[in-house]
């Protein structure tokens, strides 16, 4: 058997399970190996580490592309100076993810633009740093898709589908009253989770309103939230919002601005010029 056979016989091994990295890695660790003159073991444990590297990215850009969310901010990004009424020894407690060890729910109720989507997604991302399975819906979106899989007859394919990641996100809970066909649909998905895996759901509802979500009728209302609050975390955020602090901060500045611009022009015109005309004397 020459050296060159064997090489080939190595790639070829390579290629038939796939190990794609560590094929076009070869040559160099080979080249490398002599080099330095690596054992064995050595040589291998290199070859190995360049496709579990190759794998582990294949693995998490796989679940960022599945769990859909909907922008980049982390828990580290949170301003919890903005919004006192955010407890940040909770927000970290839950940033370890040990609620998803007993498929605790975590509930951020509040007026628009206080940072509920905001926390939730930062759950999400520390969850697939994890290696989690995580799925962000909002309530509209998952109603939608909900009503075409009954239509095309995969409604049984959908259940398994949103009862599958370790965190599902549900945004926007309330905004919107949901129709009859819609709120049975977010029902079935909380029961099917129930106790199995955790739901990170944001609402501007406060809990005692919820009836309005489903149009009235509190005994779905109430059979859902029985679920969400059996094992759950509720945090109640309060404060201003967000974007309506920037709006009114952008909004002073150009108050600022133009008081500034208005106090320029009030400087007589002839005290202007007599000061050019010294200015050459």
């Amino acid at each position: 058997m020459t050296p060159g056979s064997d090489y080939q016989r190595l790639r070829a091994h390579l290629a038939f399970l796939k190990m794609t990295a560590a094929a076009e890695a070869l040559p160099g660790l080979l080249d490398e190996a002599a080099r330095a003159k690596l054992t064995t073991s050595a040589f291998l444990e290199r070859l190995l580490s360049v496709e579990v590297d190759a794998v582990d990215e294949r693995r998490r850009a796989s679940l960022t592309r599945f769990a859909s969310l909907p922008s980049p901010f982390t828990l580290a990004d949170f301003d919890f100076s903005a919004q006192p009424s955010v407890d940040k020894k909770l927000i970290d407690e839950l940033g370890t993810l040990r609620f998803l060890e007993d498929a605790t729910n975590v509930l951020f109720i509040g007026p628009p633009g206080v940072g509920k989507t905001m926390l939730a997604v930062g759950l999400g991302h520390a969850a697939v740093a994890a290696g989690m399975r995580v799925h962000y819906t909002t309530a509209a979106d998952l109603a939608a898709r909900c009503h075409r899989a009954a239509l095309e007859g995969r409604w049984a394919t959908t259940m398994r589908f949103y009862a599958g990641p370790r965190l599902l996100i549900v945004d926007e809970v309330g905004y919107l009253p949901l129709p009859d066909e819609a709120a049975a649909a977010l029902f079935q998905v909380v029961s099917q989770r129930y106790l199995k895996g955790s739901i990170a759901l944001t609402t501007n509802l406060g809990i005692a309103s919820w009836g309005k979500v489903f149009n009235g009728d509190v005994m779905v209302a109430g059979a859902m939230l029985d679920r969400l609050l059996h094992r759950s975390v509720v945090i109640d955020i309060t404060g201003d919002s967000y974007r309506m602090r920037s709006h009114r901060a952008r909004a002073e500045a150009a108050r600022r601005a133009v008081a500034s611009h208005e106090r320029l022009l009030a400087i007589p015109v002839v005290s202007r010029w007599r000061h050019d005309d010294l200015s050459g004397l």
